[in-house]
């Protein structure tokens, strides 16, 4: 594969659209073959996006090329009932109703024990467009809303240590845009109220890494562990309305997975991701907080009220002829929003906590794969308990979401 068609395929990749993901605002999972079975990926790499769940995977998938993306589809909305200032009403966030999200990878073996490769894979997970204002009654222009995108552009280089063992490691570029508009009622709570909403969309690079092992322990069983560091960014044009100044880091995430081997046919595999929102402050300090002193920008000061996610993972893979490969899996994990943080978070739902996925490959006459994923994550509401301050004219704010996905990847083998 010539460079020139390995940057002209990336530089597709690079204009990911924004989406709402699952767990949390993470993926449920990266690369198609693992989305099909629930995000499955820690100890079974499938293919050149394995780095962006376990890097060491890379060097067991070969030479290959992933070129992919899925139409996506969330359904979110809210409801705010008891309040005596006029907020009363039904709300649908649905204002951008579905997004593409491309995918990109490429691995390149150095020897048996050696690979490079870069996979190139994305977040969204705070996206609403109200185009009815939930904040109207408060002064709020329509429409209102928040969309989140994140970029990951990880180069890779993995290492077997025996026939059995490997490490890999990436250097994980994330490239964040953010965009705020119709928070306007926000402003009297905004430490920089020129600097809350109505922007226009403001970009953050950081670095960070992620580390990875995976090893077969038996003839049937592999089992893996990787570690991705915190990613340090910052939205300057909305320092008004993040805690600290603008910081928006992404999370350390980490997790253990184990693939087991059944028969020649048929792998069952396993992961536990845990994702540490709860120790970003623009994504965890409480928004209650608003009315004991603090305030939106300030280092402590008022966020989403996310807390600490774990997602539990399991799929399946059965090799149905020497052409075609079938997949299912299930992710579940509870959702990070406590319900007395709902009235913020009808910005950012992100309260999803049970998905099922299906997915195929086809293999061609030439080696080449053909593979398609799809996830339904199932509704869930999340109904607020002492949401809105009394100062607001009290009452609740409920909120829910369900979403699909459908996706289409082409593998080359070289």
């Amino acid at each position: 594969m010539k460079m020139k068609k390995i940057t002209a395929l990336l530089a597709v990749a690079l204009v990911s659209g924004s989406a709402f993901a699952t767990d949390g605002y993470f993926a449920h999972g990266y690369g198609m073959k693992a989305k099909g079975m629930g995000g499955v990926g820690i100890a079974l790499p499938q293919d050149s996006l394995a780095a962006a769940t376990n890097p060491a995977g890379m060097v067991m998938v070969g030479d290959r090329l992933d070129v992919g993306v899925d139409w996506f589809k969330p359904n979110r909305s809210s409801e705010i009932v008891g309040n005596g200032a006029g907020l009363n009403g039904t709300y649908s966030g649905n204002g951008d109703s579905s997004f593409l999200v491309p995918e990109f990878g490429y691995n390149k073996m150095m020897g048996w024990d050696m690979s490079v490769g870069v996979s190139v894979y994305g977040n969204g997970g705070m996206n609403t467009r109200y185009n009815s204002s939930p904040f109207r009654a408060f002064g709020g222009s329509n429409p209102a809303g928040v969309n989140l995108e994140q970029l990951f552009i990880a180069p890779t280089f993995a290492m077997k240590v025996n026939k059995d063992h490997a490490f890999g490691v990436s250097i994980v570029m994330a490239y964040q845009t953010f965009g705020a508009y119709g928070l306007g009622p926000f402003a009297g709570s905004s430490s920089n109220a020129g600097s809350l909403t109505d922007r226009g969309n403001d970009h953050s690079t950081g670095f960070g890494l992620r580390l990875g092992w995976t090893g077969k322990v038996s003839e049937s069983v592999t089992l893996g562990a990787t570690y991705a560091s915190r990613i340090k960014g910052k939205f300057n044009s909305y320092q008004g309305l993040f805690a600290e100044q603008g910081r928006f880091d992404i999370p350390e995430n980490f997790g253990i997975g184990i693939a087991v081997k059944a028969t020649p046919q048929l792998t069952l595999a396993g992961d536990i991701e845990q994702i540490n929102y709860g120790k970003v402050q623009s994504i965890a300090n409480p928004v209650n907080c608003l009315f004991t002193g603090c305030q939106l920008g300030q280092s402590g000061g008022a966020g989403f009220g996310w807390g600490n996610m774990t997602a539990y993972k399991l799929g399946v893979t059965y090799e149905q002829s020497k052409d075609l490969t079938l997949r299912a899996g299930v992710n579940i994990a509870k959702q990070p929003i406590p319900a007395s943080q709902t009235f913020f978070n009808v910005l950012a739902p992100g309260v999803i906590e049970r998905h099922l996925t299906l997915g195929g490959t086809w293999t061609l006459a030439n080696m080449n794969e053909v593979t398609l994923a799809y996830m339904h994550a199932f509704n869930k509401g999340v109904n607020g308990s002492g949401s809105i301050n009394a100062l607001l004219g009290g009452g609740e704010a409920n909120v829910k979401m369900y979403q699909d996905s459908l996706g289409l990847a082409y593998g080359i083998k070289f």
